[in-house]
């Protein structure tokens, strides 16, 4: 991963926690049920969630109570606009950034010498079955201060208004007792402490539960894209539930996805796109075994590209150029079929959103299209960070070279 944090393409815009924060970060941590970490220094995201506390706890989704029950931490303004780096949810950026949006002011405010625990309720305790996530309707933001402040300021204000009553004033016990709340909290007078919970209202969406789930629902008809072979076994026994249900790897997925005008693929236009030739040097890169250039100067060297390319068998062959073998054919007869011609992870890599869609939409479905079929590195890297980074780990080093290089000069 060194390349890429290099490239500053992995992770890298962490927050740094030291010193104090670090007090004010465990004590959310407890607060929230979880046990304290151990670390002095550590790095967080935009919703609180530290790669180095994960990596300490074992746990990537340490912050959650199941699969249900997520929760975030902000300890400095500095979160706002910060990327989620391990969303539960695809809409968890969303939440972050109307959280920032609605109390700005009473954040900035707060984090001056606290911190603030945040509780996600999905008005759900626990999932007893994979379709419980069709239940995903508003989700209730709820805010808790780890010491308390807002009532501490309440007890001051209730002080003031007692000092300020007939002779208190004169009064030496009240005295004390506005002093040492003043010397031990500071004057919470003018301060805004109070974090009213608020309502974030999902609609289509992406989870993380039971091994990942695609919910869409604003279509023709609700559609659910289970990507664990097993959930998607006990999800279609259910028989409550009107929705249309599938496995991410059945190719009618990819049918139904175009009937419902949610996706739609023009390879007469595709060809002439950048996105084809990155998927097109995938898949050469696929089917090469040994060779005496690095892959990087093959994939971007057009005569080295050429060599390579004649050096595979015909089947192989077939799947690298089977799309312009087809729109070339299909220039002379309408008898050929793309299924004849064309690979179908090739094919499917082709897609992209409907053009009727809104941009929130156009990112699910856009992370959803890189999941069916994840030959776009790109694309992968922009819509599904965490696959990706398991794809690279994989790699042959010099074909990392290369998509670090495709990347870097495509952001």
């Amino acid at each position: 991963m060194q390349k890429l944090k290099t490239a500053n393409l992995y992770r890298s815009e962490l927050i740094p926690v030291s010193g104090k924060l670090v007090e004010s970060y465990n004590l959310c941590l407890e607060k929230l049920g979880f046990k304290a970490t151990k670390l002095k220094t550590f790095s967080i995201d935009g919703l609180g969630w530290s790669p180095e506390i994960a990596e300490e706890k074992k746990d990537l989704q340490y912050l959650n109570h199941g699969e249900a029950n997520p929760h975030g931490i902000i300890i400095s303004p500095l979160q706002k606009g910060k990327p989620v780096y391990v969303p539960t949810h695809t809409f968890d950026r969303d939440m972050m950034q109307f959280i920032f949006k609605e109390h700005g002011d009473a954040i900035n405010d707060i984090t001056r010498d606290c911190a603030i625990c945040i509780d996600f309720d999905q008005h759900i305790d626990t999932f007893f079955g994979p379709l419980d996530v069709l239940k995903y309707d508003t989700v209730s933001i709820n805010f808790h201060l780890i010491n308390n402040l807002f009532h501490i300021q309440e007890e001051q204000l209730e002080l003031v208004e007692k000092f300020n009553q007939g002779n208190n004033f004169v009064n030496e016990t009240i005295h004390q007792e506005l002093l040492d709340s003043a010397k031990k909290h500071g004057d919470l007078r003018h301060r805004k402490l109070y974090l009213k919970p608020i309502e974030f209202k999902t609609n289509s969406f992406f989870t993380k539960a039971f091994g990942g789930i695609y919910v869409l629902r604003d279509f023709i008809s609700p559609i659910v894209v289970f990507q664990d072979e097993e959930a998607h076994k006990e999800a279609i026994k259910d028989t409550v539930h009107d929705v249309l249900i599938y496995h991410i790897s059945q190719p009618e997925l990819i049918d139904k996805l175009r009937d419902h005008l949610i996706i739609e693929c023009n390879l007469d236009e595709v060809v002439k796109d950048k996105r084809y030739d990155r998927i097109k040097k995938v898949m050469l890169f696929n089917e090469l075994k040994k060779t005496e250039h690095s892959y990087k100067d093959i994939l971007n060297d057009k005569v080295l590209f050429r060599r390579y390319l004649n050096t595979i068998d015909a089947n192989a062959l077939k799947r690298v150029t089977g799309v312009e073998i087809y729109l070339e054919r299909l220039e002379r007869s309408n008898a050929f079929k793309i299924a004849d011609l064309v690979d179908q992870g090739f094919y499917f890599a082709l897609h992209q959103p409907h053009s009727s869609l809104d941009v929130k939409q156009y990112d699910l479905i856009w992370r959803l299209l890189v999941n069916v079929s994840p030959k776009d590195v790109l694309f992968l890297y922009w819509y599904d960070k965490e696959q990706f980074y398991k794809s690279y780990e994989a790699w042959n080093e010099s074909f990392q070279d290369w998509v670090i290089e495709t990347i870097s000069n495509n952001i």
